[in-house]
């Protein structure tokens, strides 16, 4: 399997080739074009039988139930993958023994050697306005993440401080908690930036420039009732 990430960063695409019966699994409605013998099989877990239980488990992260596997004919193949919002993308290698944390709409596809669950998080989420519930990728394969904006790695040994909606992914050897970002209510909130997350530990974090909560509110205003 090869992995080629296309139209970085502003509208990234994974042209992704796989050798013949080679398969990989990807969010479903992601696909933008594939070769004319591809096989598709659709199922709420894994491409070998759904599991009902984990695609309504899924939901609760944000992603969809259903989940695309596709297959490669006899002369191999590619399928080209894409998110929803515009922005960068990224291939990653799992680490043997190092699973990969993945926030809500930022997953796209991974290798058939991967497993994906879902990992809650506690109540520290419930009050960032994000998700309490990550996405759990562990096993060795390829993991193809998506990003609303650009998208970047931290190499952490110590602490950093992410802004809750601007992560796309982290290594789960860090620990993190949810804190304010001033010494104070009054300076967190007034300054806009609230509450953030506070890594620890060595590991990788990925951001994305966008935070697709802000650029929702940022419409909001905007949008009127469809008139009758």
């Amino acid at each position: 399997m090869n992995v080629e990430i296309v139209q970085k960063p502003a509208s990234a695409a994974a042209r992704v080739k796989l050798n013949p019966g080679e398969h990989i699994t990807a969010e479903g409605g992601s696909m933008i074009a594939m070769s004319g013998d591809m096989a598709v099989k659709t199922t709420t877990h894994k491409k070998e039988g759904g599991n009902l239980l984990k695609g309504i488990a899924r939901t609760l992260a944000g992603e969809g139930i259903f989940m695309n596997h596709f297959t490669a004919g006899s002369s191999g193949g590619e399928v080209i993958l894409a998110a929803n919002l515009t922005g960068d993308m990224e291939s990653l290698t799992l680490k043997k023994g190092t699973d990969l944390m993945v926030q809500s709409g930022s997953f796209v596809a991974h290798e058939d050697s991967v497993d994906m669950s879902i990992s809650w998080q506690g109540m520290k989420n419930l009050f960032s306005k994000e998700s309490f519930i990550w996405l759990k990728m562990s096993g060795q394969g390829l993991v193809i993440i998506n990003a609303f904006g650009a998208l970047y790695p931290v190499d952490v040994d110590g602490e950093y401080i992410v802004d809750t909606g601007n992560i796309a992914a982290f290594e789960d050897t860090l620990e993190y908690k949810i804190t304010r970002a001033g010494k104070s209510l009054f300076s967190s909130f007034l300054g806009g930036e609230g509450l953030v997350s506070r890594f620890s530990g060595k590991g990788r974090i990925w951001c994305q420039t966008h935070a697709d909560r802000v650029f929702g509110k940022s419409l909001t205003p905007y949008l009127r009732p469809k008139s009758k």
